[in-house]
């Protein structure tokens, strides 16, 4: 069964980065970009083998959001987790949400490349309205 887990106050994340969360025994990448948005994947980085990703570089590709990672710079989609540079390496997703001002997230991931856009999808996947 899937639960949303109270992460933290959506302000103790700062603009463009990123927190570790541990969610049902799982590391999680937790980030807020600039634009007020929250992303979610997992922290564990599959080329070095390190729980590193929530401090990498949060940036953009062709406007998709995207974090690199600290050790060997490769890049990943944020709502999608598909690393650009090896597209057959892909990280958890797991749905996010600002809800009365705390981040929850979902407990189990999802998998991002076959989800139907509706608006609760879209709003878990960084499209976070404000409530």
């Amino acid at each position: 069964m899937t639960d949303w887990v109270r992460i933290c106050n959506y302000e103790a994340i700062y603009p463009d980065t990123g927190i570790c969360a541990l969610v049902d025994g799982r590391q999680v990448a937790v980030f807020r970009l600039a634009d007020g948005t929250l992303h979610a994947v997992s922290n564990h980085d599959p080329f070095s083998g390190a729980n590193v990703l929530s401090r990498g570089i949060v940036g953009d590709r062709a406007g998709e959001p995207k974090i690199a990672s600290p050790i060997y710079k490769q890049t990943f989609n944020l709502r999608t987790g598909v690393c650009y540079e090896d597209p057959g390496v892909r990280l958890d997703v797991y749905r996010v949400r600002r809800r009365r001002g705390i981040v929850e997230i979902l407990s189990a991931p999802v998998d991002a490349t076959k989800l139907e856009l509706d608006d609760e999808t879209l709003d878990g996947l960084g499209y976070t309205r404000a409530s």
